[in-house]
Order: structure tokens, then sequence, then C-alpha cells
């Protein structure tokens, strides 16, 4: 019987068969796919006539095309909807899929025919594209250890397996933690709860199979909980467990696994010939070198220490006139905030969630995409790989763009988070190829027959993971290595942050929030004060941001801790912490930089690329509307079509004429 996962896919827009597939069908098919691919390989590296980019960098680029196929189908469902089959093949698969990876990027015969292509370009007729994909695929071999050669090269291969298999321990730990824990809430328990909050713990309850309400981990609960809760003890109770994870001891715990990363991390920047991993990673970034992230990150810590201070007093009065004595601790911040939303905004959230239903904000996104950049979207009906997800066409002018994926509900087979994927990406090489495009997010699932509610903060969430969305599906390239978010870490996260903005425009939450159960749009009272409040608690969410980065950046800016606890604590103390405030995601937690290392001195990233957002949206303001039809195709054709097949300075530059300052951030921020 032929693996569907190896057969052509017969469905409309040539999806994944989702029911077709079983979980037995994975590792034969990545063994089957992974033995194609090192044949395409052998056959370029032995190949006897003289290295083209055709022969050469056009086969590469194609090499392991059924590969790719099989593996984007399954990280996605191991994300998504993992299960203990599934992550005992992610075990499986992590080592073998490193030794492949080792095997192409030491291939003697195979970097020789990619360096004389690259030393004889000039006698090519390469277009610009091509000659990007040259570029970046000669650097990414030297930089995976293709130079290197002896004790160097075999210490090397084993360093990168070992990584492979630890990051995949982290995050199975993690979610392990994550999924396990849950607080059973009795009926005292509920003081100070809004009923969505009890509605979302009485779900979470069902899913848990307890006997009444609980509080999980998942923000969508845990975060409202910590908001409302009356009760300190179980605040506290919450948040530790929330903080805790991956620090629990025993089979789970993350904390040695951070420790040997690190030194693994410094021990490859090293033979490779940098003096550590940071200088290693940030080489190819807009960033360059540490000391300008350090720069930036500085930049906005000293002048948001002082704001999350000042706001910390008095949110410490509010507690002491409770009765409270004693320090503000973490677990009481956004309890007393919100407290002090509501006196000084008006702002309750209980008022604000019936105007953010989930449907009525997928459309405005649809909305806005089709308003800047002509996109529709069209429901599907086709099998996906979970009850809870849909799907929409996306064309333009009747021409199809792409397959969009939407999988919303938080549920225990899912990690934390939100993020955006990929199970198809877009290129032109060897045949048109439109992409299948996931956002994966982490809402409170409603009881059946109620609407699902969003927090405001939940809104911003959809919008930023279709601004990702809107990267792969607008891209426009030949070649799939520079397709869609294959670009910088640190520019990656501008078309996502910058789509945000659009949530804030009147016109579309005037259209499209609309309550729950009236159907009336958000009165424009309420939706003046919302929007006059986007800066309230900034001090605090830019402090537990900043601190994360800083951590992240000094962990690989030097020689590696041995304890990683205890550096996370002397960094934090030589910044001066704020009581009151934790990292937005402490180490043994910290899922950016140790389930990968795709954020690995990279979590500045999104500071970075906040800079260049905010003064990307001024460029709308300064055309003196936020849907100008010639900003948008200024910023689909340098920002959103070309993935990496320019430089993201280079691309930055055309669209905007000149590079930002962190004036606008800080100002976006209140911050100045």
């Amino acid at each position: 019987m032929t693996n569907p996962l190896l057969a052509a896919w017969d469905t409309p827009f040539k999806l994944p068969p989702f029911a077709e597939i079983s979980d037995d069908d994975f590792e034969p098919a990545v063994r089957e796919a992974m033995a194609q691919a090192r044949a395409a390989i052998a056959a370029i590296s032995e190949n006897s006539d003289a290295p083209t980019f055709a022969n050469t960098i056009d086969t590469l680029e194609q090499a392991d095309e059924n590969l790719g196929r099989v593996l984007s189908v399954f990280y996605n469902l191991a994300g998504a909807d993992s299960s203990e089959t599934r992550e005992k093949l992610q075990r499986v698969f992590s080592p073998l899929l490193a030794e492949y990876s080792s095997d192409i990027s030491m291939n003697a015969a195979l970097f020789a025919r990619i360096d004389s292509v690259w030393n004889n370009r000039k006698s090519f007729d390469l277009t610009d594209e091509q000659l990007r994909v040259l570029e970046l695929t000669r650097r990414g071999f030297v930089r995976s250890g293709a130079q290197l050669s002896g004790d160097a090269r075999d210490q090397h291969r084993a360093v990168k397996a070992r990584l492979a298999v630890l990051g995949t321990e982290f995050s199975q730990n993690l979610l392990a933690d994550e999924r396990d824990w849950f607080l059973p809430l009795s009926d005292d328990d509920l003081a100070g709860l809004p009923e969505f909050v009890v509605a979302t713990a009485r779900a979470a309850g069902v899913e848990k199979k307890a006997n009444g309400p609980v509080v999980t981990l998942s923000r969508s609960l845990i975060v409202p909980f910590l908001q409302f809760s009356e009760r300190r003890d179980l605040r506290q109770l919450a948040y530790e467990a929330w903080v805790a994870r991956g620090a629990n001891g025993g089979k789970t715990d993350n904390r040695k696994i951070t420790s040997e990363t690190l030194k693994l991390r410094e021990t490859r920047a090293q033979l490779l010939g940098y003096d550590n991993f940071a200088a290693y990673k940030l080489e190819t970034e807009m960033a360059k070198i540490p000391e300008a992230v350090r720069e930036l990150l500085m930049s906005v810590w000293d002048k948001a220490k002082p704001a999350a201070e000042a706001d910390a007093a008095i949110l410490e009065s509010m507690m002491l006139k409770d009765g409270v004595n004693g320090p503000l601790e973490a677990w009481d911040w956004r309890y007393y905030s919100e407290k002090r939303r509501l006196a000084e905004h008006d702002l309750d959230e209980a008022e604000l969630k019936p105007y953010f239903q989930l449907d009525r904000m997928i459309e405005a996104s649809f909305d806005c995409a089709y308003r800047l950049f002509g996109l529709e979207a069209k429901p599907l009906n086709v099998p996906l790989y979970h009850p809870d997800c849909r799907a929409w066409e996306i064309s333009r002018n009747g021409v199809h763009v792409a397959v969009f994926i939407g999988d919303y509900f938080a549920r225990g087979s899912k990690r934390s988070g939100a993020w955006c994927s990929a199970m198809r990406s877009q290129k032109k090489l060897g045949g048109e190829v439109r992409p299948i495009v996931v956002n994966v997010c982490n809402f409170a699932k409603p009881s059946a027959g109620e609407p699902a509610l969003l927090s405001y903060d939940d809104a911003r969430t959809l919008f930023h993971e279709f601004g990702h969305a809107l990267h792969q599906m607008l891209s426009d390239v030949t070649y799939e290595s520079v397709s869609g978010t294959s670009v910088s870490r640190d520019f990656v996260e501008l078309p996502s942050q910058l789509f945000e903005h659009w949530l804030e425009v009147p016109e579309v939450l005037e259209k499209h929030a609309l309550h729950a159960v009236t159907g009336a749009p958000i009165p424009r009272a309420l939706l003046d004060r919302l929007l006059a409040a986007q800066t309230y608690n900034m001090g605090f969410s830019t402090v537990e941001y900043v601190a994360s980065a800083l951590v992240d950046l000094d962990f690989h800016n030097g020689d590696a801790p041995v304890d990683t606890m205890a550096r996370q604590d002397e960094i934090l103390a030589s910044i001066g912490m704020p009581h009151a405030i934790r990292m937005r995601h402490a180490t043994p937690g910290f899922a950016h930089v140790f389930s990968g290392d795709g954020y690995s001195s990279a979590y500045y990233s999104y500071m970075w690329s906040e800079v260049m957002d905010a003064d990307a949206f001024l460029a709308f303001e300064e055309a003196g509307d936020p849907f100008d039809s010639e900003t948008a195709k200024r910023l689909e054709k340098f920002i959103l079509s070309t993935g990496g097949s320019q430089d993201s300075e280079e691309l930055y530059l055309q669209f905007r004429g000149r590079m930002p300052k962190v004036d606008a951030l800080l100002k976006g921020r209140g911050l100045v």
C-alpha cells in the first residue's frame, strides 16, 4: 500500500490528505524521503560536468522536496496536536535530521561545486535573486562547518546532533508541565472572577475531566485569573506554577538542558572561529554585533524601568489600602493594574470582551487584507488535522493566492503561545507553487453554542500572526529558500507587528467589534477609552520583555554559564530588575531560545522590528489614510513579496527611503 505522505496528493489545492494519514506513516515516509534526498545530493556532488548555477544550486534547491513536504506536515501536527506517539517520533527524528544536515553541509565535493559557482559567478548570467540565493547558500554551508576538517569537523557534527536532541527534550518537558498542571476551583474560589473567566475555567475543567472549574497554565485562562481573582493565595499558587514550567524537578526539569545547550553553542561558535555564540548568530542579522543589540535594549530599558517603578508604587499603595501588608508581588501586579485601569480609563475587561468575538476579528483581519492588498477569503470545506481548524482560499482578482488554515483554540495537545508556519511555501522553480499557511493560537474555547470571545490582547495576537501569514501568502520569488518569512530574524517580525496597527484604526473596530449578544457596534466612547489606554501598563510589559532579551543576549555573549539560574539572577540584579516584575520567559521555560536556536541571541528581534514597524505605519499616517493604496503597494513590493531575495536593510530603505530611529518605538509605547 502506498504511503499517503509520499503519494501524489489528489486533493483540493494539493492539501495534505489528513484523513488518510496515520502516525504510522511518518517514520517510513521520512526515511524514504531522506534516502531520496541523499541520492539527489550524491548526484549533484558526483556530477562530472563543470559546476554551474543550474546543475548545482537549482538542483540543490529541489533535492529534498519530498522530505520537506513530509516534515512540514509532521512538525505542524507535533506542535499543534501533539501525542505520546508524535513526541516519540520527534525524539527519533531529531538526531536523524541533525545527521542528515551535517552530511550535506560537510559534503566536501558538494561544497567545492558551490564554491566554484560562487567564485565564477560573474561568468554566469544570473538574476539578482539568483546571486542572493548563491550567496546565502554558500554562507550557510560555511556557517554549518563546510570548511572544517579533522577533529573539529567531527566535534561540530556531534555538537549539532546533541543540540537537536536537547531542543526536542526542552520542548517536550515544557509541554508536559503545561499540560499536566491545573488548579481545581471551588465555588468560594471564584470570587471576583467575571462570568467569561468562570465559563473558560469550567470549559477547561471539562477538558481536564475535573469535577468543576479549573485554572490551567494556558495564557488565555491564567492571565484573566490573575487579573480578577480576589484570592491572593490562589493567584500566588497559579502564578508560581506558571513561571516554574520546566523547573519542577524530575524528568521534565529543563535547567540542566539550558546549561548544556549554552555550552554546546559556545563550542560550536568557537569551532567556527567566533568568540562566542552571539557573535556567530548576529553576524547575519540586521544588528550585526552584540553591542548594537545591547545599545537598543538599554536605551529602551532606561525609559521603561522608571515608568514601571512609578506604576509599582501606585499599585502597592492600592494594595496597602486593601489591608495587604508587605511589598507588591508579581502575582499582585495584574490584579491591581486591572483595578487601576478601570479607575483611570473606565475600561472593564468584562465590558470589552463581548465586542471582540473571534469570528468578527478574523473578518476584520481579512477585511484589512482586502483593503490593503485586494485579497479575498472564501471558506473551504476540506479535511484538516483537527476539528477545531478552519480553512479559507485566499485569492486576488479571481486568481488563487494561498490556502490559509486557522487553528485558534487552546488544548492540552498544543504547545503554548501563537505562531505561523507554512505547510507549503511559495516558489516558482520547477513550476508555480502557492503556499499553505497556518496560524496557530491558544484562545479560550467557549462552551458549545457560545461565541468565542477574545481579550484585546488576544485580538492583537490574531492580527500579529496574520501579518506573518501575509508575508508568506504574498511572497513572489523563484526560490523557496528565500520565500516568505525566510529573512533575517530581526526583520521577520516587521510584517507581523506592523499589521497589528490596523487593529487600532477606529473604523476597523467600529465595523467589526460587534457585541456578541446585541450585535451593536462598540460605542464610540468605549472605543475612544480603549485606544487612549493603548500605552497603559507599558512600563511593565516593556520591562518584562527587555529583561528576557538581555538575559538571552548575555547568556550567549561571553563564557557559557555553568548555572543558568544563578547567571539569570546576576543579570537581572545588574540591571536593577523591579521586584514585582519577572522576566516574560524564565530560563527553564524560554522556548524561543532553547527549543531551537531560532531566537537564541535574537529575542531582541521583536523590539528591533518594532522600531521599523512604528516607522512603517507612520508612512500610512503621513499619506493621510491607513489604507493608502500607493503606500500599500510599496509595502507589498519591497517587504511582503520579496522574502529574503534582497538584504533586509536594502528592502526597508527601498520602502521608506531611510532607516528609522528608536524614537518612534519610545513614542509608540508612551515612554517619552
